[in-house]
């Protein structure tokens, strides 16, 4: 609904072997983290492992798994999330960033009970800053 602005220009951060990213959701309410069924993080074309993928939103970290049991925790369309995963990238220059992410929208009935489920996906271009920079 939303897929250009899922990304948050300027978030990338790295320490080498881990990439994170600030997403925003790509629709217009509020939505618990339990309706996030898929998320997907490439840099430079390189896809981070779906096991080291974590979610970090209202100041705790989860792996994607985990949020389907977490239905009191809600992503709010000004709130931003952060994506991480174990993905190699070198420092400098600019790298090309994916994500996407499939959630269910449980208040839309598509037939015989099933929700609406979306997909959306976004691409940026930024410069990575070092975990350690983006701390100081």
């Amino acid at each position: 609904m939303i897929p250009d602005r899922i990304i948050e220009q300027g978030t990338l951060t790295t320490d080498g072997g881990r990439a994170a990213v600030e997403v925003r959701i790509p629709w217009y309410r509020a939505l618990p983290a339990s309706c996030i069924s898929e998320v997907a993080l490439a840099v430079d074309g390189v896809q981070a492992p779906a096991e080291s993928l974590t979610w970090t939103m209202n100041g705790e970290t989860h792996r994607i798994a985990e949020l389907a049991s977490r239905p009191d925790d809600w992503w709010f369309p000004l709130d931003s999330a952060v994506v991480s995963g174990e993905v190699p990238v070198e420092g400098g220059g600019e790298h090309r960033v994916d994500v996407e992410l499939k959630l269910y929208i449980p208040y839309i009935i598509i037939g015989d009970g099933e929700v609406l489920r979306i997909e959306e996906h976004d691409t940026k271009t930024m410069a990575a800053t070092s975990a350690k920079e983006a701390v100081a």
